[in-house]
């Protein structure tokens, strides 16, 4: 059944889990950030839709391969039409060319980028495949939402089989400005792919403004409309704000792309309903009995260079050299998961953290306390909750980060109203979490002063910030950013 709505993601909407008899079973994905299900809920505001994502195959061409299953969930019916895709095109496809060689331009780490290992073809066949798929799926005049770098290619593709359709496009990552992604050889491919769209979404005005530098880098491209942000007399919070944000460009052959900047956020009522569980108390209850009247840092991210936790332990060890008041008083849990043992680059992290936090324990560290907990697996979700409910300080400090949802998470998880989020400058959140202590992890001064600011802060500061930032976080929740997103779509059909 063709469908109104095809949303193009890598990942299935879905957990494949084999049943009792050997059956495979399709298990509703319960993400704790909600994209995966706020982006199947919208299927339920349209009378049919797919999803598109890939599934790794030893043969691609077997017969047997389910390509296309119908799915009957809690979100209604839907369609998921499956590419099967050899471990060898996954590598190339996701882990070569999506993370060796756009992941550090995106976030401005240009001495990581390799792109001698790009099997470019390879990945111009994986993004041909999303659009036919993507074509096949779509009825007239259809709505196809694509999300991400590792499909950049897919909107000019879909052009060419599709030009009927209506094609939006999501950046999940920052946007760099054109001295950084014109690093990128591929640059004018990309870039003309995504002048295809009829909308171009990202997270922050900043990413806006970036795209449009870099596509007038290429294009003769105009902007047509533009809105205020902020107004002259509000004073700028973070590195990434923006006064003004372009809306629509026109390309010389009269083509109108609309530009749109709506955050990602979270699914609140499910954290809030964790956060005020009896499981999440139990274990709030025996955190709090072990931290005692201590003060409890809290950092969780993944092991990754953008991510800034070797800058963060630096700081602690400053902090621990400065302040001797704080010895036997003071810990910092710093959860970072390793995302990908396999790569170079994030092995590299790893092996400097463990260093680091050795370090750090050996030096400061007594039979009676340790100053520092340094975890590399995941956290269960409930327990992750209790620990935000229990910490005094989340300390999240990115060098760079498209949203970030971490410190979303723990202002929602903060139902006791109570709590300080110190957060990089540099992560898209910061342009809505003003009410933060913003710092700049590249310095360390200012990383210096942000933790002795956030210690010393006193109970109603404390309550009123996060007053502010709990509304911020219910307001621009997963369902409005979805709801925002679908409209821009939506309004783009409309005018055309």
């Amino acid at each position: 059944m063709p469908s109104d709505l095809v949303i193009v993601y890598h990942r299935q909407p879905y957990e494949e889990v084999e049943g009792e008899g050997g059956e495979i079973l399709y298990k509703e994905n319960k993400s704790p950030n909600g994209i995966v299900p706020t982006l199947k809920a919208l299927f339920g505001k349209v009378e049919h839709g797919a999803w598109v994502a890939w599934k790794e195959a030893e043969d691609p061409a077997n017969p047997d391969f389910e390509r296309v299953i119908e799915i009957e969930d809690s979100f209604g019916k839907y369609t998921v039409s499956r590419l099967p895709l050899t471990k060898e095109q996954v590598s190339s496809f996701y882990h070569v060319t999506s993370k060796e060689a756009f992941w550090p331009i995106l976030h401005a780490f240009k001495e990581r980028y390799n792109y001698d290992p790009v099997d470019w073809p390879t990945f111009r066949e994986v993004n041909w495949a999303f659009a036919e798929a993507a074509a096949r799926e779509a009825d007239k005049g259809a709505l196809v939402w694509i999300h991400d770098y590792n499909l950049w290619l897919v909107p000019g593709y879909l052009r060419q089989l599709r030009p009927d359709v209506k094609i939006s496009f999501f950046h999940h990552t920052p946007f760099p400005a054109a001295d950084m992604f014109n690093v990128l050889p591929w640059r004018e491919e990309i870039v003309r792919s995504l002048l295809e769209c009829d909308v171009v979404g990202f997270h922050i005005p900043r990413y806006v403004a970036n795209f449009v530098q870099v596509a007038r880098s290429m294009f003769d491209v105009r902007v047509t409309e533009r809105k205020p942000v902020k107004t002259s007399d509000v004073p700028l919070g973070s590195a990434l704000d923006e006064r003004s944000q372009p809306t629509e460009i026109v390309l010389d052959d009269g083509r109108k792309v609309a530009l749109a900047a709506s955050p990602v956020g979270i699914d609140t009522d499910f954290i809030e309903r964790n956060a005020r569980s009896e499981e999440t108390v139990r274990a709030l209850t025996g955190i709090e009995a072990d931290k005692g009247d201590g003060t409890l840092l809290l950092s969780v991210g993944r092991t990754d260079y953008t991510k800034g936790g070797p800058e963060q332990l630096l700081a602690f060890e400053r902090l621990l050299k400065r302040r001797k008041d704080l010895h036997g008083k003071i810990r910092l849990m710093h959860v970072s998961v390793v995302a990908n043992r396999n790569m170079t680059a994030y092995a590299e992290v790893q092996s400097n953290l463990e260093q680091i936090a050795g370090r750090i324990n050996g030096t400061f560290g007594t039979l009676e306390w340790q100053p520092l907990a340094f975890i590399s697996q995941p956290i269960p979700f409930t327990e992750l909750v209790a620990y935000y409910r229990a910490a005094d300080i989340a300390w999240i400090t990115p060098l760079a980060d498209g949203m970030n949802l971490v410190c979303k998470e723990y202002v929602a998880s903060r139902v006791d109203g109570d709590g300080v989020l110190v957060l990089s400058e540099f992560a898209g959140a910061a342009v809505q979490l003003t009410a933060a202590v913003m710092t700049n992890p590249f310095s360390h001064r200012s990383m210096d002063t942000a933790l002795d600011q956030a210690l010393a802060m006193q109970e109603a500061e404390r309550r009123d910030r996060m007053a502010a930032m709990r509304e911020s976080v219910r307001r621009e929740d997963i369902r409005a950013w979805g709801d925002a997103q679908l409209a821009f779509g939506q309004k783009a059909a409309q005018a055309a």
